[in-house]
Order: structure tokens, then C-alpha cells, then sequence
């Protein structure tokens, strides 16, 4: 199988890059100057281990790749860019005949609980895939992934649930990649549990933080709205314990030489200027639970909307203190 990864970032480029280290083919797809540095220079993927140079095949838009039924469409953009990737690649032919979204397996590697949904209006075939992999995209063409000494875990899985042959060839390509990857047929389960992990992005993001006391404070309160959202909903998800047991000693950050300190995707949004940020899909998907079964969500709130404010006027992340915006709360 041939492996498309349309938004070549943090994760997208990870995966990537693993896979092609591997010796399986693949094409990263980036737009602008990450585009334009993979296309000359290939892929420089920074891990504790080593740092490669990586000469992978780099697309600009869907009208450059010739698709094939042995391909693998992996979409890896952040959730509010997910609906343009979608409908560009829904509607490309297929050499033989057919178009992707009637022939081709699409994998959400995505944050949020929403892409799949998405995906299932314009793709027949979708598999959510859970993505505990930290990585980091701050300059074009850099990838740097600090996990060692597997890159991450990727639960894979049908949506809306169960297994099959597709998942499983798959996952047998990630686990030789140096990725942990179950295959689950209640992948959503897993991709809720991440939702929760991840309300924190926003705190990490405009405050500098997620672990300074205040800061700690709001994760801790917009995680536990995440839960009682999620219990009222009859949501079910897995827990902090089941994650840790799987990854146990097999996934460790540790110092990538000449990387930045380890930071999340939304504060990555802020730092390279994107002008959007997943908010809306992380905390936005507590409060849009929270209104829909009754129950409140503060915090959330005021993260998602804060978030938003700081990427719409390009504020640099860290910029607020915890302390003032706990007590906007």
C-alpha cells in the first residue's frame, strides 16, 4: 500500500516519515514553504535517536497525484482545515475507474471526535485513528517527534466501529515503523479519552503552561466537565489507566538534540501564526455536548473562547497569565 498523508505536519509528518523510514511508499502533501523545503530538500525528521533527511515524494494539491487502488489516504490536518482536505480529495479518479471516496480507505489521524463524521459524508471507507504521538512542526520542512523509543500509539479502527483485514494491514505497517498500533473496533472510545487530554491544548496555549499551578487548575476543571459531558451523554471512553498500561515504558519523551522544548499542537497554531486553532473541536465539543445535555461548561468556554480570540489577532502563546484567566472563570 501506498500512503498519502495529506497535511504533513507534527503528526501527519511523523507518520510519514516513519513509514517511508521503513521502506513503504508514501507521499507527504503540504502547502506554502513546508511544501516547498520537502519538495528540495526532503523531510528532516529529528528524534532522541538520530536525525534523518528523509527524500519523500511532496504534493501542493490533490491535481499532482496520480491515485492508485493501493493507496491509503491519511488525513492529518487540524480538524477546521478537514472539511476543504475532504472535499478536494473525495471527488480525485482513481486509476481503473471510480473516484477516493468510493474506492479508497481514509484515516482521521486527528484530534477531536468530529472527522470521522465528517469524512463519512464524502468517503465510503473511514477509519478513525487515535493519535497519542508527541511531535512538533515549528519550521518547514522539520519534523522533530521526541518519543522514544517507539514514536507514539495509534489505535486504528472502523467508524462508526469494528475491525477488518484493511485495518490490520495497517497496523502491521505502523507497528514495523516504530508505532504502537492496536487495532480497535471502539476506536472512538479511544479518540474520546484523547478529547479529554486534549482540552488542556488551550490552557498550554495561551497561557504558556499546563502544569504551573493556575494553569493546572484549569485543566484539571475543563477535564472534569469533560467528564460529567461526557457521562450525561452516555459517552464512554478510556481510561487514563488503560492508555498508560498500553504505552508503559515503550514511549518516553526524551531530549531531541538541537529541539525545542516539547509543546502542544494548539500552542504550535499560535507560534507559527496559523491564524486558527482546533479549539472549537477540543473544548468547543464539551460545551456543544454540555448545552445539548444540560450541563455547564465555564471553563471550556472561556478556553475555547479565548483560544480563538489569541489566533484570530495572532497573539503569541503564553501571552496571558493562568492566574487572570482563572479568574475570568
Amino acid at each position: 500500500m501506498r500512503y498519502i498523508i495529506i497535511g504533513a505536519g507534527a503528526v501527519g509528518g511523523a507518520i510519514g516519515g516513519r513509514l517511508h523510514e521503513a521502506g513503504h511508499e508514501v507521499v507527504l502533501v503540504a502547502r506554502g514553504a513546508h511544501y516547498a523545503q520537502l519538495r528540495d530538500g526532503g523531510l528532516r525528521l529529528r528524534t532522541p535517536d538520530a536525525s534523518l533527511t528523509l527524500p519523500i515524494p511532496a504534493a501542493d494539491r490533490p491535481e499532482t497525484v496520480s491515485l492508485r487502488p493501493d493507496d491509503v489516504l491519511v488525513l492529518a490536518v487540524k480538524t477546521q482545515d478537514s472539511v476543504a482536505a475532504l472535499d478536494a480529495w473525495a471527488g480525485r479518479p482513481v486509476e481503473g475507474g471510480g473516484t477516493a471516496g468510493e474506492l479508497l480507505p481514509l484515516l482521521c489521524a486527528q484530534n477531536g471526535v468530529v472527522n470521522e463524521r465528517l469524512a463519512l459524508r464524502r468517503f465510503r471507507r473511514v477509519y478513525g485513528v487515535c493519535v497519542w504521538l508527541p511531535a512538533q512542526f515549528l519550521a518547514p520542512g522539520i519534523i522533530t517527534a521526541p518519543c522514544a523509543p517507539l514514536t507514539g500509539m495509534l489505535h486504528i479502527g472502523r467508524f462508526p466501529g469494528g475491525t477488518d483485514e484493511v485495518a490490520a494491514r495497517i497496523a502491521a505497517d505502523l507497528e514495523k515503523a516504530y508505532f504502537l498500533a492496536p487495532v480497535a473496533p471502539d476506536v472512538m472510545r479511544w479518540k474520546y479519552a484523547k478529547l479529554l487530554s486534549n482540552l488542556a491544548n488551550a490552557v498550554e496555549a495561551v497561557t504558556g503552561s499546563a502544569s504551573e499551578p493556575d494553569a493546572a487548575e484549569l485543566a484539571a476543571r475543563a477535564r472534569a466537565e469533560g467528564v460529567a459531558v461526557l457521562e450525561a451523554a452516555g459517552i464512554g471512553y478510556a481510561s487514563e489507566a488503560e492508555q498508560a498500561a498500553l504505552r508503559g515504558e515503550r514511549m518516553r519523551l526524551r531530549p531531541v538534540p538541537g529541539g525545542d522544548p516539547a509543546h502542544g499542537s494548539s500552542w504550535q497554531s499560535l507560534r507559527r501564526g496559523a491564524g486558527s486553532i482546533e479549539a472549537d473541536y477540543l473544548n468547543g465539543e464539551i460545551v456543544q455536548l454540555g448545552r445539548l445535555h444540560g450541563v455547564g461548561t465555564p471553563v471550556n468556554e472561556a478556553l475555547q473562547r479565548t483560544a480563538n480570540l489569541f489566533a484570530r489577532e495572532g497573539r503569541a502563546p503564553g501571552s496571558l497569565a493562568a492566574a487572570d484567566l482563572l479568574r475570568d472563570v
